[in-house]
């Protein structure tokens, strides 16, 4: 039997008026989502454990089996260990987005224009990075350049609590009421200012301005965490597998829990990612002799932090049409028993912006144990009047591999 898991992060929603009352993935036409649901184990998981911010690092540790309340410990040090920063017992990581603050007021009293720069490139975030690593850095806190606007901050010797905000939490909003609070909070505010003061006017930024793009005039700091220590998913599961996203928190879940993180060439984290590469990449990992593969696509997530509900539903059609039917035709055609999980780690509801924390809908499809066809589809009030809800998210893989 082969294990494969398909994660659209984010696909979960509100229903809104402009489809006509109903949500992104019941107003999406997704046959194969639906053939699946109508053959499979159709509920509802709650991936986000109560008193957690529902962000994609607690929801996709859930998801992948393990429980946030033992083992989670901050989103950056995923990120981290994905970019292959080791990090010390000593070290505090935070994650560090290039975003785009209004221009003309003090910083503090700034909006959040845009919390990924317009989906600014790797090439140009590395030379911003660059510049700030030149004027900022000293013997305790580091930069490392990421992918596009998602980078990373490394604080050695630090040891104090802090209140930081994801910035596509805030997209829009003054910034002033989400700036970082907590003793230490002074060092990583006065590090946010001189970075606006050193990007703003970089010339990256003025060709961007030129172009019509959104600049990349300041960083934004959150995400803190230390070093986690996780067992093997092949201790836990007795299996061996992969993870493939274009995503470095996804990735470094992975790398933390002992599977082969895979890279594919044109995998973006957005909606013009390479849905046929992600899917020859998880078929190949099988072949190779995995039995697991965490397949993991942000472009719905993306969509909805942009308030973009026509390209949400794209997404979530691309992922219907170009994995999940090519996943499913492909073992058939070989005639390999195989398990599909269907999943979303959370809601990103297009009318908010932003992530919440309700319980999400999953199918569980085995082509050995085919059972009599119902009128079923995945989406949120389907999989409710299934009446079936997973109240700890980390025992959902269980479920899924078998080990009830």
């Amino acid at each position: 039997m082969k294990y494969i898991v398909v994660l659209g992060d984010g696909m979960a929603d509100y229903p809104i008026e402009r489809f006509k009352g109903q949500t992104a993935l019941e107003y999406a036409h997704t046959p194969n989502f639906d053939s699946l649901a109508s053959a499979g184990e159709l509920g509802l998981v709650q991936t986000i454990p109560e008193g957690y911010p529902p962000g994609s690092d607690t929801a996709n540790l859930s998801v992948i089996g393990y429980d946030p309340l033992k083992y989670y410990t901050g989103r950056s040090p995923f990120e981290a260990v994905s970019m292959g920063i080791d990090l010390n017992p000593a070290d505090i990581s935070f994650r560090c987005n290039l975003v785009t603050l209004s221009k003309n007021e003090p910083y503090s009293e700034k909006k959040m224009i845009d919390y990924c720069s317009g989906e600014i490139s790797t090439e140009e975030s590395k030379e911003l990075i660059g510049a700030l690593r030149t004027e900022l850095e000293n013997e305790y806190i580091k930069f490392y350049a990421g992918f596009r606007y998602r980078h990373l901050i490394v604080w050695t010797g630090v040891s104090d609590q802090w209140l930081l905000t994801p910035p596509h939490d805030i997209s829009g909003r003054d910034i002033k009421p989400y700036l970082p609070s907590g003793n230490s909070a002074a060092t990583l505010l006065e590090l946010m200012e001189k970075s606006y003061q050193i990007l703003d006017k970089h010339p990256i930024n003025l060709k961007r301005r030129e172009k019509g793009l959104n600049p990349a005039n300041s960083i934004w700091i959150w995400g803190e965490g230390k070093k986690p220590l996780l067992p093997s998913f092949k201790e836990k599961y007795g299996i061996s597998g992969a993870v493939i996203s274009a995503v470095d928190l996804i990735k470094g879940i992975g790398l933390f829990a002992g599977l082969e993180s895979i890279d594919v060439e044109g995998a973006t984290g957005d909606i013009d990612t390479n849905y046929e590469g992600k899917v020859a990449a998880a078929l190949d990992a099988f072949k190779r002799g995995h039995d697991f593969v965490y397949l993991h696509i942000e472009a719905p997530d993306e969509c909805s932090h942009r308030f973009e509900a026509e390209n949400k539903v794209k997404a979530i059609e691309l992922i219907d049409e170009k994995v999940v039917k090519v996943i499913r035709s492909s073992f058939e055609e070989r005639q390999t028993d195989f398990s599909m999980l269907l999943v979303t780690d959370h809601a990103t509801p297009l009318s908010l912006g932003t992530h919440t924390s309700e319980p999400v809908p999953y199918i569980i499809y085995r082509s050995n144990h085919k059972k009599g066809s119902r009128e079923q589809s995945y989406n949120e009030a389907s999989a409710a009047r299934a009446g079936r809800l997973i109240a700890e998210g980390y025992t959902l893989m269980n479920r899924f591999l078998g080990r009830y």
